[in-house]
């Protein structure tokens, strides 16, 4: 039953019964060891109300995106609510171990990260996208969650919340300076990934693409290189300082600049041809973009 609907989980306290856990200390928050799973053979997609935030190790061999890791590295990967998690192919690997921290928005609530978690770009990550962290990093990370953890099987007071949110915030602020490290590191993947983007955007607009369904957008760019939108935009603003969406606008005005300087055509026929329902929408971008109208940027060729 692989293409049935993904089983929805709306509480902590059910997503141990899921996985055959003892109920959590605590109904907000928990802290659970994936080797203690118990596999669930029926459920291969769920959909989590909570965050939820995992280091996984045993992982080589695995499939993320288009590309295959073959080594032993921390997986730091990243979910908010309302995203779908499902089953690595060929089911659950051996030796699969590590930690997931389970946290309910309402732990948040009346807190700055309430609104500040939704700022993090990677938990609209998949985990094709998953943090690999050095062993360095890694102690870094679970030495924080150790601090949760004392704080978690604690009895509950008045100040159990408002530490482990503190805790929880600077872990996520560490997460979020391992990630802007690897879009670094891993140039080479980063760079194939630019490649093939920009194949991509030159064969979309040399194409019939553009009349029939209009400028791609920054999903379909993802879905087509296997990311999501915003993996896409933040890798593109580390390595070139300009997001997809600026990317794409890049090649529109290139693709523009071209027909404008060796064709005959009007300017509104320019801007049927690139997408456009309403010249006036193209002329607006591209003088935006340029600092002339079409027009002018024409008439200095004559």
């Amino acid at each position: 039953m692989k293409n049935a609907a993904p089983y929805r989980i709306k509480t902590i306290a059910e997503g141990h019964r899921l996985t055959g856990l003892e109920m959590p200390k605590h109904p907000l928050i928990s802290l659970v060891d994936i080797s203690q799973f118990k596999n669930h053979a029926d459920v291969h997609a769920v959909i989590f109300d909570f965050y939820v935030i995992s280091i996984k190790r045993g992982c080589n061999n695995l499939l993320y995106g288009q590309q295959k890791y073959d080594f032993d590295e921390g997986l730091m990967a990243f979910m908010s609510p309302g995203q779908v998690l499902r089953g690595e192919e060929g089911g659950r690997p051996d030796g699969l171990r590590g930690w997931m921290l389970f946290v309910h928005p309402d732990l948040l609530w009346n807190t700055p990260l309430a609104k500040k978690i939704k700022q993090y770009d990677f938990f609209g990550y998949t985990s094709n996208e998953a943090l690999f962290l050095s062993e360095k990093e890694e102690l870094i990370i679970n030495d924080i969650i150790g601090n949760i953890k004392q704080e978690y099987d604690s009895n509950i007071d008045g100040f159990s919340q408002g530490i482990i949110v503190a805790h929880l915030e600077t872990l996520l602020s560490y997460a979020e300076r391992f990630y802007n490290r690897q879009f670094i590191t891993r140039k080479k993947a980063s760079h194939q990934l630019l490649d093939e983007m920009e194949a991509l955007l030159i064969n979309y607009f040399d194409g019939d693409d553009l009349v029939s369904q209009g400028l791609p957008s920054v999903q379909f760019l993802a879905e087509k290189l296997n990311v999501s939108s915003s993996y896409l935009s933040s890798l593109l603003k580390s390595l070139t300082g300009q997001t997809a969406q600026q990317h794409i606008h890049e090649k529109l005005i290139e693709k523009a600049k071209e027909k404008l300087s060796t064709s005959t055509l009007t300017v509104s026929e320019i801007a049927y041809d690139l997408g456009f329902e309403h010249p006036q929408s193209f002329s607006k971008l591209f003088k935006a973009k340029t600092k002339v109208s079409p027009l002018e940027f024409r008439q200095s060729f004559n």
